[in-house]
């Protein structure tokens, strides 16, 4: 490994490394909107407090625990409780439906699901169909089930003796057949990253970052929380990204990550300027493109040059802008320390020379375990020297910029989120009067794609808000298309393919200010 932690025989594990890193207990960590503030201290405090309640509901080392809640300081207290017991954390989005939760918990077989207080007798009787042994509820200002059974529990907790290349956590991912892989990241594949990012992103204990990304995805989870966490920062947790709430936060802050359409939406509000932003430091954008037109006006008005990174939830961050340097419009900067990136042919996997589009492969102590049970898929997803394939298309440049060109898969990003069109064309053909249907992303001004469904029906008496009600339900929110198309047929190659290239070149402009 690149990273000097590795080698000190006292640091086994991320929570060590937390502890270690923990020199000011007393420090403010997380300043939650509802006026709830917790110390570097009452965090891990509540850590092993969880982790003992954990425990005493029978889940032990190497067990997952599936969480859907919604965002709060005890959410990602959670995450280092399973940490300190040796569990396996897993994060599923608020927005998924129970068909979907279904899978995942029978996918990964938790011994523990936590859900949002809500939602707890709704899913009694999925956690009984698939023998989970514990449900409990966590609420957003510290109720519910799971946080009376965790303040019955004393706080010390002794932690298991696990290592850098244990299980951390495993992150769902949309899978392009339909069925979504479980990536599997390690101890030392967190620790590692966050490292690199606070030295990169120069992080200390002197910054105070807005977070209003949620924390299900490893965006606002790993990125955001761990790099604060190990930097000896402050959070200001907000359940979501208001423009006006996030301007009023702004003197009182030095950095923000965001995505694209955090930036777009503060675009567009008037406080925005050079004045406004004075106090701020950085402002870190990802998990879809960023227009150059954004990145542009947002230099213009504030006198700040948006960093962009490049991360996946297979490998955590990738690459980025530099702190010190020019940050590119356009590209995701280049390869962090420790991390080695590569074009190849998607082909034959040879490498490209300098500047030629092809397959993006990365290697490094960040780049996940495999996906969970699926040794087939983990291995054809692998080059035999350790790179792993992406999936992006992308080039370097002479300077060693990356830029991303398009995506060998048909995966759309839209609002940070990964929707694989093929899960919502299975429920879109299984509508009655659909002949057919092509799911394609556009360019978006807000969410960087937006979901479209092209669409051949068998006569024209089906209307676009009937299918758009039929999928409500059966996938989560984000994933619903923001337009339905109707045709009369799907172009197709001589193979019989359909051809979408054709179908995003003739609806490019769909979702463009007229």
């Amino acid at each position: 490994m690149s990273w000097s932690y590795a080698d000190d025989p006292q640091l086994r594990n991320l929570p060590a490394l937390v502890h270690r890193r923990m020199t000011a207990p007393d420090k403010l960590f997380i300043r939650n909107g509802d006026g709830r503030d917790f110390t570097f201290f009452d965090f891990w405090t509540l850590a092993g407090q969880m982790a003992n309640a954990l425990a005493a509901q029978g889940v032990k080392t190497g067990d997952r625990v599936a969480i859907q809640v919604d965002k709060s300081p005890e959410a990602i207290a959670l995450f280092l409780a399973c940490a300190k017991l040796g569990a396996v954390y897993l994060p599923l989005n608020t927005a998924y439906t129970e068909p979907e939760v279904d899978y995942f918990v029978g996918d990964a077989e938790p011994s523990a699901l936590i859900v949002m207080p809500e939602r707890l007798d709704a899913l009694a009787d999925l956690a009984k169909r698939r023998n989970v042994a514990a449900l409990l509820s966590l609420g957003i200002k510290g109720d519910g089930t799971f946080m009376d059974a965790t303040r019955r529990q004393a706080r010390g907790f002794t932690d298991a003796k696990v290592g850098w290349s244990d299980l951390a956590a495993i992150l769902y991912t949309s899978g392009t057949t339909g069925r979504s892989k479980g990536a599997m990241l390690t101890h030392g594949n967190l620790a590692s990253n966050a490292l690199t990012l606070i030295d990169t992103w120069r992080f200390s204990a002197a910054d105070t970052l807005i977070h209003a990304l949620p924390v299900y995805h490893t965006h606002g989870l790993f990125t955001a929380t761990n790099t604060l966490l190990l930097s000896g920062g402050t959070m200001l947790f907000r359940q979501k990204f208001d423009a006006d709430d996030v301007m009023r936060l702004m003197p009182g802050a030095t950095t923000m990550m965001g995505v694209p359409t955090f930036y777009t939406r503060l675009l567009q509000h008037p406080g925005l300027s050079l004045a406004a932003t004075a106090h701020m430091r950085l402002f870190i954008s990802g998990s879809a493109p960023l227009l150059a037109d954004t990145h542009r006006e947002f230099r213009e008005r504030t006198g700040h040059a948006i960093l962009e990174r490049f991360g996946m939830t297979e490998t955590n961050m990738n690459t980025s802008n530099p702190y010190d340097g020019e940050r590119i419009a356009g590209t995701v900067g280049l390869p962090l320390a420790g991390v080695d990136v590569r074009i190849s042919d998607p082909d034959s996997g040879k490498p490209l020379a300098q500047s030629e589009i092809g397959m993006i492969e990365v290697r490094g102590p960040n780049v996940f375990k495999g996906y969970w049970r699926m040794p087939e898929k983990t291995a054809a997803e692998f080059r035999a020297d350790g790179f792993f394939i992406t999936g992006d298309l992308g080039r370097i440049d002479d300077n060693g910029y990356v830029s991303i060109v398009g995506r060998g898969k048909d995966l759309i990003i839209t609002g940070g989120f990964n929707v694989y069109p093929k899960e919502v064309e299975s429920e879109i053909d299984s509508i009655e009067g659909i002949v057919e249907s092509a799911v394609i992303g556009l360019p978006h001004p807000d969410f960087g794609e937006g979901v479209t469904a092209v669409v051949v029906r068998s006569g024209d008496s089906l209307l676009e808000r009937e299918i758009l009600q039929r999928l409500e339900g059966r996938l989560a929110k984000f994933k619903l298309p923001k337009q339905v198309i109707f045709v009369d047929d799907l172009p197709r190659n001589a193979m019989g393919k359909v051809q979408k290239n054709a179908l995003r070149q003739t609806y490019a402009d769909l979702y463009r200010p007229r």
